[in-house]
C-alpha cells in the first residue's frame, strides 16, 4: 500500500495515488487545470476508489473475524481448564470431608468443663 503525502510532506491518506477521489485529485491541481479536469473527469476513478474502500473493509472484517475466533478458542480452553480445576477441587473437598468428620456427626464430644463448687 502506498501512502500519499501532501505538498508539505505530511501523511494525507492511505489510498494509492491512482485511487484518490475526485476531490483529492482536483485539490492538487492548479485552478486552470482543475477547470479542465472537471470537463474531462472519468467516473471509473470514483468506482475504483469505492472498490478499493470495499476491499479494505473486507480485509479488516476478515482480520476482526480471525481475532474473534482466536479469542473464542482461548475462552473455551480457559473454561475447560476451570472446569477441570473445579472438578479436582470438589474431589479434594470430598476427600477432606471424609477425613475430617464435621461437628454434627456422632463423634464423642468433650465433657463439659467442671465448675468449682464452694465447699
Amino acid at each position: 500500500m502506498v501512502l500519499l503525502f501532501d505538498r508539505q510532506g505530511s501523511l494525507e491518506s492511505p489510498l494509492p495515488s491512482h485511487y484518490r477521489s475526485k476531490q483529492e485529485f482536483l485539490a492538487f491541481l492548479p485552478p486552470w487545470r482543475r477547470l479542465l479536469s472537471r470537463l474531462n473527469w472519468h467516473p471509473t476513478i470514483d468506482k475504483k476508489v469505492e472498490q478499493y474502500r470495499l476491499e479494505q473493509r473486507a480485509i479488516e472484517f476478515e482480520q476482526r473475524r480471525i481475532a474473534h475466533e482466536q479469542r473464542m478458542q482461548q475462552i473455551a480452553s480457559e473454561t475447560e481448564q476451570l472446569r477441570k480445576e473445579n472438578a479436582r477441587e470438589a474431589e479434594l473437598n470430598a476427600k477432606i470431608a471424609a477425613l475430617w468428620p464435621s461437628s454434627t456427626s456422632s463423634s464423642p464430644q468433650a465433657p463439659p468443663p467442671e465448675r468449682d463448687s464452694p465447699t
